[in-house]
């Protein structure tokens, strides 16, 4: 399609579209005329926009207003126009800053990821960490106040998750060296899950020689990382933030309409892990524009979404920005992108 247009139905068409990103309101022709490099009279524009109107690509929300890109003109200016801008130095460092954090558990640092993405953007963030399956490399248990413990994981797969725990005030330091001992014996070069129902059945049986105060060390470990029996906690963690961003820039109630379907969305936790993981075997950044897809049926919104690997290269999930479809695409999707390997980093 976008071969088939000629110099000038290009620039007028790209005009539109960034306009429309920008604003949000109709382009006319005589505001265009005074835009465009070559000179066009007025009359000669509305020509031109007569026929991508016709093509498919504008549409006019009411007589005599100007034009605006359907769904399908912003796939096409997506796909075959638009010009992905650098990410700018100042954006670059904040998100290494809060999403590199070596002490941070990997959960802290999707959070940290999706706050600074939709901080950012302006828009609603969302991020689909699956679950883990990883085997255990090693497991700690650390002293840190009276009271208080940190379970340290390692995975095999190079994960690192440091979880809190309440733990008896009275607690000696050979009880956590004791629980440290047990679990290692149990856990490591397993999943979680594989080891979790045995080792709960052995408390509960007393199978095991365990003074009561290490017990209890071990019984606040397990409740950090006990799976859940809910169908959809299996798929794997949906975390969205930004949610209430979508509303500062309401102007009508159509876009009201809109924003409370789109919530509808968010808040149907398997269709966003579905729509999330499209992006599973995906050479970078996927977008999503309105109805251009099933699952995500919201006319006047669109989703950019990015995968992120591990050492091998497998994607382990997928980062995104959600909002409406006039939204900045070349400054987002190299958001998008980088964050995304950001996050990847922390599972090489």
């Amino acid at each position: 399609m976008i071969s088939e247009l000629n110099e000038r139905s290009r620039e007028v068409f790209r005009l539109i579209v960034e306009a429309y990103c920008d604003t949000g309101e109709p382009v006319g022709s005589r505001t265009l005329s005074r835009q465009m490099a070559q000179s066009l009279s007025p009359a000669t524009v509305r020509n031109v926009m007569a026929d991508l109107e016709d093509a498919g690509l504008l549409f006019s929300p009411h007589t005599s207003a100007g034009r605006m890109p359907t769904e399908a003109g912003l796939r096409l200016f997506v796909d075959g126009i638009l010009e992905v801008g650098n990410l700018a130095d100042d954006e670059r460092k904040k998100i290494e800053a809060q999403c590199a954090g070596s002490s941070q558990s990997v959960d802290q640092v999707l959070e940290e990821a999706i706050t600074t993405l939709s901080g950012l953007t302006g828009f609603a963030s969302l991020v689909f960490a699956p679950k883990t399956d990883s085997p255990l490399k090693h497991i700690e248990f650390v002293s840190l106040s009276p009271g208080r413990g940190l379970v340290v994981l390692v995975m095999e797969n190079g994960v690192v998750e440091n979880r809190l725990i309440h733990v008896p005030v009275t607690l000696p330091p050979s009880a956590l060296v004791q629980a440290t001992n047990y679990l290692s014996a149990r856990l490591v070069g397993r999943t979680l899950q594989e080891a979790h129902d045995e080792i709960v059945n052995e408390l509960e049986s007393h199978q095991v020689q365990l003074d009561t105060l290490t017990q209890k060390v071990v019984e606040s470990g397990l409740a950090t990382w006990s799976g859940s029996n809910n169908a959809n906690d299996a798929l794997g963690t949906l975390i969205v933030r930004g949610q209430a961003k979508l509303l500062e820039d309401v102007t009508a109630l159509t876009d009201l309409e809109r924003i409370r379907t789109l919530f509808e969305a968010l808040e149907t936790k398997n269709e966003m892990l579905k729509l999330l993981t499209l992006a599973d075997g995906a050479d970078g950044v996927q977008i999503f524009i309105g109805a251009d897809n099933k699952l995500f049926n919201v006319a006047g919104c669109s989703m950019i979404v990015g995968p992120y690997h591990n050492e091998t290269n497998n994607i382990v999930g997928a980062i995104g920005v959600i909002g409406p479809s006039r939204m900045n695409y070349a400054r987002i999707i190299p958001m998008v992108d980088y964050t995304a390997k950001i996050i990847g980093d922390r599972f090489r």
